[in-house]
């Protein structure tokens, strides 16, 4: 085979004429030839692989980034679903090791903003990823892939592109850049308008219940004041507040990880206090409760339900009113004897009224107590055992009643 034959027929290879060095036949220097356009094909098809990995990565990314964000209801995507579970995971080993109530809840309210960090950060860093090799059958090399959609997507345009295919990809991953941190940072403000919301009620439960929230107590407060009349517009408002949680916490589902302000004030057991303090009312004064107590149980175990189903959480859907309590009857007539004590008259006598209280809280029991033992909340009367925690939950503490005059 002569040298220009041998030049002509590798072309990618050589140019032109070869010298060949002393001792080396062609026959040698064909098989490097082919040698090294075998190797040059076997780039070509790993470069046009990882363009197709590429496309799929970049179509997971932006499924997750419109799921998370721009579709209403609860629907989940891997990249999320990774995200969540590897910060909860985190913060819930670090919690672990902090024996003081306060200080657990300062930890475990950092746990939702981290989230929506870390989150971004992989959808960024998987964009990143997608468009280096969507790039590579163009680009010639890992490295000059990995500069271009460095370049393009975080918009620095230190590496400039040519020919028509290379600059529409680097136009196209210079948008996907600024589209997700824009759909983010549009993101926030309604998911801390929805939160603001929530801890409105939240924060004026405490002033008529205490800390922590508890029914008995919150109809106990109110007849020590004569102010019974409050409730019905109480439960009012609630019934709203358990609508609006069961839709945008089941549609934005960061939004029940993040901690109420109050420490001992979480707002599942503020939901919990004020549905037992309507069960008690139906059950020991059913003449008398107001209409609004019915709305408000079915309501807000309604939106219990959702929320632990949400959570992944485990709930009856359909309760009979003889299932069994983990609320036993000695805790139902303490609460009895206290509001007893507090000035309440009664139409039914808690024999009659339990398998009534018993009959409403077993629609939301175990929903409650899930809910409160998967977000770790600090302890609280009739909210369940938390096998993390080793605080005992404690009855809330009236205010001293000063009165003028009085000493």
């Amino acid at each position: 085979m002569s040298r220009q034959a041998f030049g002509w027929t590798c072309p990618h290879v050589f140019s032109g004429y070869v010298e060949e060095p002393e001792g080396i036949g062609d026959g040698h220097l064909t098989k490097v030839c082919c040698g090294r356009l075998a190797a040059g094909r076997r780039e070509r098809s790993v470069a046009w692989v990882g363009f197709a990995v590429g496309l799929c990565l970049c179509a997971l990314t932006w499924s997750s980034v419109v799921k998370t964000l721009l579709v209403p209801g609860n629907t989940r995507s891997l990249i999320t679903r990774v995200a969540a579970r590897g910060v909860l995971t985190g913060f819930r080993l670090g919690a672990s090791r902090i024996a003081d109530v306060e200080r657990r809840e300062r930890w475990l309210s950092a746990g939702p903003p981290v989230f929506l960090v870390v989150l971004l950060g992989c959808w960024i860093a998987c964009l990143y990823v997608a468009y280096a090799l969507i790039l590579l059958p163009f680009s010639g090399n890992p490295a000059t892939a990995l500069r271009m959609s460095g370049s393009s997507l975080f918009t620095l345009g230190f590496a400039t592109p040519d020919g028509a295919v290379r600059y529409g990809i680097v136009f196209v991953a210079a948008i996907s850049g600024i589209a997700v941190i824009a759909l983010m940072i549009g993101y926030m403000p309604t998911l801390y308008a929805a939160y603001n919301r929530r801890e409105t009620l939240v924060t004026m439960l405490e002033a008529l219940s205490g800390t922590p929230p508890w029914g008995p107590e919150l109809l106990a407060r109110q007849q020590l004041i004569g102010n019974t009349a409050y409730l019905a517009r109480t439960y009012e408002q609630w019934a709203e507040w358990a609508a609006d949680i069961s839709e945008s916490h089941t549609t934005y589902r960061t939004l029940i990880y993040f901690r109420s302000r109050n420490p001992r004030q979480a707002w599942p057991l503020a939901l919990l206090a004020v549905l037992d303090a309507a069960a008690l009312h139906l059950a020991l004064c059913p003449d008398s409760a107001p209409a609004e107590a019915r709305p408000l149980l079915r309501i807000g175990f309604t939106a219990m339900r959702a929320v632990a189903r949400t959570l992944g959480v485990r709930v009856n859907d359909d309760p009979h009113p003889g299932d069994p309590l983990a609320l036993t009857r000695e805790d139902f007539d303490a609460a009895v004897r206290r509001l007893a004590e507090a000035g309440w008259a009664f139409e039914r006598s808690p024999d009659e009224a339990w398998p009534h209280f018993r009959g409403w809280r077993v629609n939301y029991e175990m929903a409650a107590y899930n809910i409160a033992a998967h977000l770790d909340l600090p302890p609280a009367v009739w909210s369940g055992s938390r096998a993390r925690l080793g605080a005992v939950a404690a009855i809330p503490q009236r205010p001293v009643n000063r009165e003028p005059g009085s000493s």
